[in-house]
């Protein structure tokens, strides 16, 4: 059956997915690392280190940044099981062996590790627990394990981002929710509109457009999940009404506002078809 489950986790920085589905989901980036596993079905993905296909028992990963995709391989729906943690989750756990988590990075995208999948099954089993408090000190074991097994140090420094565009990323994060118009931008960055498009795509692996899309949609995740209702999010991300939004969010996350929200904030499966 077709739904997503978010868990809670005792530790800041953590969040834990389990889903199925069949959706296909468009080009996008994540701020956090993610590491999980396909415990069903297939998935076809154009990652930044590759196309790459995945089947039940790979272990699938994902970089700060990395643009990807994602796409059931038969038009089947696959379960996935997925941890995506912070920077400085990432950090912290590994604290005593690095200073900073930039230079690290998972080499790849799809791999196989019957130990590393027992030790993210194991996590997701703790998660599942009523009472978390008592797994804590056991849960930050396991992900200090998990990160000292999987995380490399980047064999090539990523391209530095360039002042101009630097700017205009940053104009498009502080503010997803205003309008962004590709000519102010492109002035923002002492550029042609064309020639904006082309450098901030080939820097970033997305367009301005796709970009300040995704920042606006991650926008309205967030606040849907502090409890605020569709209506209310739609108008403080500076969609044009509700419907829009709803056909935007089902888009990138597979599912619709509304069901996305009392999958947070009751930490119960949500079926699509109920979406």
């Amino acid at each position: 059956m077709a739904g997503f489950r978010f868990q809670r986790t005792p530790l800041a920085g953590l969040e834990a997915v389990s889903a199925t589905s069949a959706h296909v989901f468009p080009k996008h980036t994540h701020d956090t690392y993610g590491i999980g596993f396909l415990s069903a079905g297939g998935q076809i993905s154009a990652s930044g280190r590759g196309q790459v296909e995945a089947e039940a028992g790979h272990l699938i990963t994902v970089n700060p940044g990395e643009v990807h995709d994602g796409a059931p391989i038969g038009r089947t729906a696959r379960s996935w099981h997925m941890l995506y943690l912070t920077p400085d989750l990432i950090s912290d756990s590994l604290s005593d062996l690095v200073s900073t988590s930039t230079d690290l990075e998972f080499e790849r995208p799809v791999f196989a590790d019957p130990v590393i999948r027992s030790l993210l099954l194991a996590v997701h089993h703790r998660l599942e627990d009523d009472d978390l408090s008592t797994d804590r000190g056991a849960l930050q074991e396991a992900l200090v394990h998990l990160c000292g097994r999987t995380l490399t140090r980047s064999a090539t420094a990523p391209l530095p981002l360039p002042l101009s565009l630097r700017r205009v990323r940053q104009r498009l994060d502080d503010d997803p929710a205003q309008a962004a118009d590709l000519q102010l931008l492109a002035c923002e960055a002492g550029l042609s509109r064309f020639q904006l498009i082309r450098a901030f795509q080939r820097h970033t692996g997305l367009t301005p457009h796709a970009y300040h899309m995704q920042r606006r949609a991650l926008l309205s995740r967030r606040l849907l999940a502090d409890g605020l209702s569709p209506a209310d999010v739609a108008a403080a991300c500076g969609y044009v009404d509700q419907s829009h939004m709803h056909r935007e969010f089902r888009r990138r996350f597979g599912l619709t506002p509304g069901a996305y929200r009392s999958a947070w904030l009751n930490c119960n499966p949500v079926q699509d078809r109920l979406a």
